[in-house]
């Protein structure tokens, strides 16, 4: 599961261009991970130019 850092994304857009699966979402002043979607590739972690993204596990319910 990415984690975002609240009011630290710049909404440059280059994590979504990067996502193979298309599960990361721009919107206004929101950036939104479907994390039923996302593979947990990492690749928006590592393009992210602020470093504002990073992986936590998902914990059981």
């Amino acid at each position: 599961m990415i984690r975002i850092e609240e009011n630290k994304c710049d909404f440059c857009g280059c994590c979504v261009g990067l996502c193979p699966t298309d599960c990361i979402e721009v919107k206004e002043a929101v950036i939104e991970i479907d994390d039923d979607e996302c593979v947990d590739c990492d690749l928006c972690i590592f393009i992210c130019p602020i470093e504002v993204l990073s992986h936590v596990e998902k914990t059981a319910v």
